[in-house]
């Protein structure tokens, strides 16, 4: 019973830090009118906060060394300080520190509480485990999105942020009276460089990183640019964008709950593959199902479905490749996805404004292919 209230608070968590996350890309031209600047000044802070991810490690191992607990408090901690000092100082300065630190903290959090839990749950139940607290991203897109809009429509563009702010203060207080402070299951290590080493010298390791390096490529090409792509095809507004965005959240919570039923049993590896390659099958779709505004949200529900179920199924995996060093594998791990996230922000609004969006989502494809060659050298 008590980890089941773990899952449940380590998920409302991640929506928080997750909701934070995602806003920008379905409001990024709210944001852009709000503040006075281009969509393309906007989509450089974005990409800025995306490579943070390469200095994940030295943040993130902290906790094989200082704790779990430790880790996932000083995340939550971070975050929250860093949306207060928003919320009492809007501007284009604070929206791109707080986006920052707020990545921080949540690169604090994730590598501490999914090692938290694999130290506790069995390889073969893990994939479940892992999946309820994943659901965080589906509740950020069914619910924390549509509630920002629904606020930035009413009171202005920095509405959201005291609320963030509030309800992180509240977490820390529920995350330090849950976790227990003595920890039988994790025994610390002397310091994060043998770790390192560990990791950067392992080949299935590296290959399992890249996996994640080309999917997150892959997936934020369209995160980017779908809510400019849905404003400029269909003249969709504010609301119609949060309702948008509640689409691709039920699809990324069907993604999570197919990993639950299906990941334990088919083996992690094998249910990356198939969700690699009905990814890579997503991705090219979308320009086609585009054509109008129910086949669009169509294409996004499976892209996001796909995306999903390979992120999902990716983590358990990844808990495993390296047991020894599990939070410093999971922090790298964040580092692919990080500079994935980076490549696809950096190319995403150029290749979108040059060439269009069919470009956009044949490059998706292209980084899906990549990571099923990542795979095959995985299990090699």
């Amino acid at each position: 019973m008590k980890l089941r209230f773990q899952l449940a608070l380590f998920t409302i968590t991640r929506t928080v830090f997750n909701t934070m996350h995602r806003m920008a890309y379905p409001y990024l031209g709210v944001f852009a009118r709000g503040l006075g600047v281009d969509i393309t000044t906007i989509s450089l802070i974005v990409s800025s906060r995306s490579l943070i991810g390469i200095f994940v490690p030295f943040i993130s191992s902290v906790s094989d060394h200082r704790g779990r607990k430790f880790g996932m408090l000083a995340g939550i901690i971070i975050f929250s300080a860093s949306v207060g000092f928003l919320a009492v100082f809007p501007s284009l300065l604070t929206l791109s520190i707080a986006l920052v630190l707020a990545m921080i903290g949540k690169y604090l959090f994730d590598p501490a509480m999914q090692a938290y839990l694999g130290d506790r749950v069995p390889y073969n139940q893990r994939g479940l485990a892992l999946s309820v607290t994943e659901m965080g991203w589906s509740f950020a897109f069914i619910a924390g999105i549509p509630l920002m809009g629904w606020l930035i429509q009413r009171y202005g563009w920095s509405a959201p942020f005291p609320l963030l702010a509030v309800v992180g203060v509240l977490l820390i207080a529920a995350l330090w009276w849950v976790i227990p402070s003595e920890d039988p299951h994790h025994e610390p290590s002397s310091g994060p460089w043998a770790n390192f080493r560990m990791v950067l010298t392992h080949r299935p390791t590296l290959a399992a990183i890249s996996i994640a390096l080309w999917a997150s490529a892959a997936n934020e090409m369209v995160n980017l640019i779908f809510g400019i792509w849905l404003e400029d095809r269909f003249a969709l507004k504010i609301a119609a964008l949060g309702a948008a965005s509640a689409v691709i959240g039920l699809s990324e919570l069907s993604g999570e709950g197919m990993v639950a039923m299906f990941t334990d049993r088919l083996g992690k590896p094998l249910a990356l593959g198939l969700g690699l390659s009905a990814s890579a099958i997503s991705a090219i779709a979308l320009p086609f199902l585009g054509r109008t505004e129910v086949g669009a949200l169509v294409g996004l529900f499976f892209f996001y479905i796909t995306f999903e179920f390979v992120m999902v199924s990716h983590v358990p995996m990844m808990t495993e490749v390296m047991p020894g060093a599990r939070a410093t594998a999971m922090s790298f791990n964040l580092t692919g996805h990080s500079i994935g996230r980076g490549i696809g922000a950096l190319l995403a609004t150029y290749v979108y404004q040059s060439f269009g969006f069919p470009i956009v989502a044949g490059l998706a494809t292209v980084f899906y292919i990549f990571g099923i060659l990542a795979l095959r050298e995985m299990q090699r």
